[in-house]
């Protein structure tokens, strides 16, 4: 029983603000030793209030903020010991104020400071785990895992369908063949695509783990990648690549419960978006996180996890804002 706790808690990741992390998470943390039902939700928090041009901090005198919250609710069927399927259901909620130029067709554009909020369902996605190869012994575990899926457009993209409005009338005031960012019409660091609930596409999801422990020792890392396509109002969100990992090691490992700490590293890169074809240079950035990471399971049914991700620097292209910090945390119920 011990044997099979400490191999548990030690395939789980950190639970990061995308979605195949809170849906490995559940599936790996409680769910792997046999067949059966899962349900997790998780939570990830991200204030974005520092404000960067093309990744120097600036200080607007009235700057934007975006405060964005994502619960996720992951019920999982575990088919047997190696292979489940997930069903991830985000619920979006932000916070925000921004202040814009306004374009309309029958005049000059005029400058609008919005402050509000949007709320919702988001992009659900379904995602497959099958452990490829996996070696236990009393004294070492070595796990790999693949992840694959889709991410479906069930969110609200009115948000979208605005940040298009604005772009197609501004382009129509430009003389022709004028050379321009097509979210050039933005004065703002939060733009109108980052409050949107949903993309409007179908987007393929990979995923990698391979995770590894020596006695109360280990090593976890991560590979994801999200392909995105082109959505609603011929919006296409920049594909995502993300890589995480670390070391860790037990600070209380008996028969009722467990208890670790790990340092997580987090490469997290994000390509340009596009609106009508053509990529924006206000879009995209690159960014590396460190943080600590705490796992823990109570019983043979009960497990959860909880960490920070502290910024060490990011890259970024254009005006916008940035992650201050993420923080993220999860619970898990095997059935």
């Amino acid at each position: 029983m011990l044997k099979v706790v400490l191999f548990l808690l030690i395939s789980a990741p950190a639970a990061l603000a995308c979605d195949l992390c809170a849906v490995y998470s559940a599936s790996s943390t409680r769910g792997e030793s046999s067949s059966g039902f899962l349900f997790t939700i998780s939570e990830q928090f991200i204030p974005f209030r520092t404000v960067q041009l093309d990744g120097d901090e600036v200080h607007p005198a009235n700057p934007d903020k975006l405060d964005s919250a994502i619960t996720h609710l992951v019920p999982t069927y575990n088919f047997s010991k190696r292979f489940g399927v997930s069903l991830n259901i985000p619920l979006v909620h932000r916070s925000f104020r921004r202040t814009d130029l306004i374009y309309s067709t029958g005049g000059p554009p005029t400058v609008q400071t919005e402050t509000g909020r949007e709320s919702g369902l988001g992009d659900i996605s379904v995602i497959a785990r099958w452990t490829a190869w996996e070696k236990r012994e009393m004294d070492y575990d070595i796990v790999l895992t693949l992840l694959g899926g889709a991410k479906l457009p069930t969110g609200n993209t009115a948000r979208l369908r605005a940040e298009f409005e604005q772009t197609r009338i501004y382009e129509s005031l430009l003389p022709p063949n004028t050379p321009h960012d097509p979210l050039g019409h933005s004065i703002a660091s939060v733009h109108q695509h980052q409050l949107s609930a949903g993309s409007g596409s179908y987007d393929g999801i990979a995923g990698l783990t391979l995770n590894t422990r020596w006695q109360r020792w280990f090593f976890n890392s991560q590979f994801q990648y999200y392909a995105r396509t082109k959505g609603d109002y011929e919006f296409r969100f920049g594909d995502q690549l993300m890589i995480s990992g670390g070391p860790g090691a037990y600070l209380l490992l008996q028969e009722k419960g467990t208890l670790n700490l790990q340092a997580l590293a987090v490469y997290d890169t994000m390509a340009r978006d596009e609106i009508l074809g053509r990529k924006s240079n206000r879009t995209g950035m690159t960014a590396w996180y460190l943080g600590p990471q705490f796992s823990f399971t109570w019983g043979e049914r009960f497990s959860g996890n909880a960490g920070v991700d502290i910024p060490l620097h990011i890259a970024n292209n254009g005006y916008q804002n940035v992650p201050d910090y993420r923080i993220h945390g999860g619970v898990n119920w095997r059935f």
